[in-house]
C-alpha cells in the first residue's frame, strides 16, 4: 500500500473544499483533496447568496467563476397567489455584496475543481475514504481509487467536505438528529422554451403552493431552469401514489397559478430528483484532529439558499484556525469554529422554522411594506447573519414571531 503525507487533507471538492484547500495552498500549506464521485456531478443548491462572493474572492476563485458568466442573482422574488414580495440585494442593512449567481451545480463545482487544480492542488477523483484513524490530532485514511487501489493518506489536519457523503459524521458516529421538521424535495432540469425576456425570465423565485409547500425556479444563463418542489415529506409522498418522481414534480406544478403555463407540459432534462428528510446535524462540528465543514456538519433548508454559504463560511474558518493553529497560536475550536458557526446557523434555523410557521411570509407579505423592516430581513437573506447590529440577526429569536402577531392582531382589529 503507497503512502502520502500532508498537512492537511480535504475530503470532498465542493465549494467548501475547494475554498479550504485554495486558501490554504495559497498560504503555503500542502493539501490534498479527494473526491469520492466524477466531475461534472448533479448536485442541489443552485441558488447561492451573497455572503459565499467574500469566500470566493478571498480564496481566489472568484475570477475563474465570473468568467463563466452565470446567470446573476441580484435578490429573490417571493410568490403567493397574487400576492409578491421582491428583495433587492442592494437595499439590505449593512455593508456586503449586493448580487451572487444562480448556477447549474454541475459546472459550477467543476469550474472550482479545475481551477484548484490548475493552481497545482493534489485534486483526486474517483477515491473513496474507507477508515480513517487519529493518533493525537495526527490521521491515517485509508483511500480506494477507481482501480481499487488502496492508499494511506497521513495527515496533520482533516478538513470533512464531503457534504451529504458525510464521511465522518458517519465513521465516527457523529450524527443526530435535525431539530427541524422532516421536509423532502423534488427536482428536475428543463429547458425553459417559454422563457419570458428581461427579469420576469431569470429572477429567481419562491412560489408558495401552501403555507408549507412551495416550488422553487431557478433560472441559468445556459437557457436551462432548476425546478422543485419542496414541503413536508407527507405531503411530498403524496404528489404520487405510485411514488413516480415525475409524476409528483408534474402535479406539484399543476398547482401553481403563476408558473402552470411556463412549465406545464415541458419536458424534463433528467428523471428528477428525491432528497428526502434532508435536514441534518451532528454532536460536535470538530474534533482532535479535525473540523466538518458544509452539509458534513449541518444542513437547514433550501428555502433561504444558505447551503452554499455555510459551506465556504466553515470551509475558510477551518482552513484559517488550522493555519493558526500551525503557526504556533493557540485556538479555541469550540469558541471560535463551533460557537462562531453555530450563531449563524440559529439564525437561519429560526427563519426556516418561522416560514413554516407562516410567521416569516405575513411579513414578507404585508402592505404597506416597512422598508427598515425589509432591509434588515433583506441582509439575512443575503447571508449576513452574524452582523448583530441587525436587529433581526441579535434578536431572531423573538422578534418575527412578535411583529407577525402584532400585524395579525392589526388585521383582525381593523375594520374590513
Amino acid at each position: 500500500m503507497t503512502k502520502e503525507f500532508v498537512d492537511v487533507l480535504v475530503i470532498g471538492a465542493g465549494p467548501s473544499g475547494c475554498v479550504s484547500a485554495s486558501y490554504l495552498f495559497k498560504n503555503n500549506v500542502k493539501v490534498k483533496v479527494v473526491e469520492k464521485q466524477k466531475f461534472p456531478r448533479l448536485v442541489v443548491g443552485e441558488s447561492l447568496i451573497p455572503r459565499v462572493m467574500d469566500h470566493f474572492a478571498e480564496a481566489e476563485l472568484f475570477e475563474a467563476l465570473d468568467a463563466m458568466n452565470f446567470e446573476k442573482k441580484l435578490g429573490a422574488r417571493f410568490i403567493r397567489g397574487e400576492e409578491i414580495c421582491n428583495f433587492d440585494f442592494s437595499k439590505k442593512f449593512g455593508e456586503g455584496w449586493d448580487w451572487t449567481w444562480q448556477v447549474p451545480r454541475a459546472d459550477f463545482d467543476n469550474t472550482m475543481a479545475q481551477e484548484i487544480i490548475r493552481k497545482g492542488i493534489d485534486l483526486e477523483f474517483e477515491s473513496e475514504v474507507l477508515e480513517v484513524s487519529f493518533e493525537g490530532k495526527n490521521s491515517k485514511t485509508i483511500v480506494k481509487d477507481k482501480d481499487g487501489n488502496l492508499k494511506e493518506i497521513h495527515a496533520k489536519f482533516i478538513i470533512d467536505s464531503s457534504g451529504y457523503g458525510r464521511v465522518l459524521p458517519r465513521l465516527l458516529d457523529l450524527d443526530t438528529p435535525s431539530k427541524l421538521d422532516p421536509h423532502s424535495s423534488i427536482f428536475t432540469h428543463v429547458k425553459d422554451i417559454n422563457r419570458e425576456e428581461g427579469v420576469e425570465g431569470t429572477q429567481i423565485s419562491f412560489d408558495i403552493l401552501e403555507t408549507e409547500v412551495w416550488l422553487w425556479v431557478i433560472p441559468f444563463s445556459n437557457g436551462n431552469t432548476s425546478l422543485g418542489v419542496v414541503g413536508p415529506t407527507d405531503f411530498i409522498n403524496s404528489l404520487s401514489e405510485n411514488k413516480d418522481n415525475a409524476e409528483a414534480l408534474k402535479n406539484a406544478i399543476q398547482k401553481s397559478d403563476y408558473y402552470i403555463k411556463r412549465f406545464a407540459g415541458t419536458e424534463f432534462l433528467f428523471e428528477p430528483v428525491k432528497l428526502e428528510n434532508y435536514s441534518r446535524a451532528v454532536k460536535r462540528m470538530y474534533g482532535d484532529g479535525f473540523a466538518l465543514t458544509g452539509n458534513s456538519s449541518e444542513f437547514l433548508d433550501p428555502v433561504f439558499s444558505s447551503g452554499v454559504a455555510f459551506a465556504t463560511e466553515s470551509g475558510m474558518l477551518a482552513a484559517k484556525l488550522y493555519l493558526k493553529e500551525s503557526q504556533g497560536i493557540p485556538v479555541d475550536w469550540e469558541v471560535e469554529f463551533t460557537q462562531y458557526m453555530k450563531r449563524g446557523i440559529a439564525v437561519f434555523t429560526t427563519y426556516v422554522q418561522e416560514w413554516y410557521t407562516g410567521n416569516l411570509q405575513t411579513l414578507f407579505f404585508h402592505q404597506p411594506e416597512n422598508p427598515e423592516v425589509k432591509e434588515k430581513i433583506c441582509a439575512v437573506l443575503a447571508g449576513y447573519v452574524w452582523n448583530e447590529e441587525n436587529s433581526f440577526v441579535k434578536k431572531h429569536d423573538h422578534v418575527i414571531a412578535n411583529m407577525a402577531y402584532l400585524l395579525n392582531m392589526q388585521k383582525e382589529q381593523s375594520p374590513e
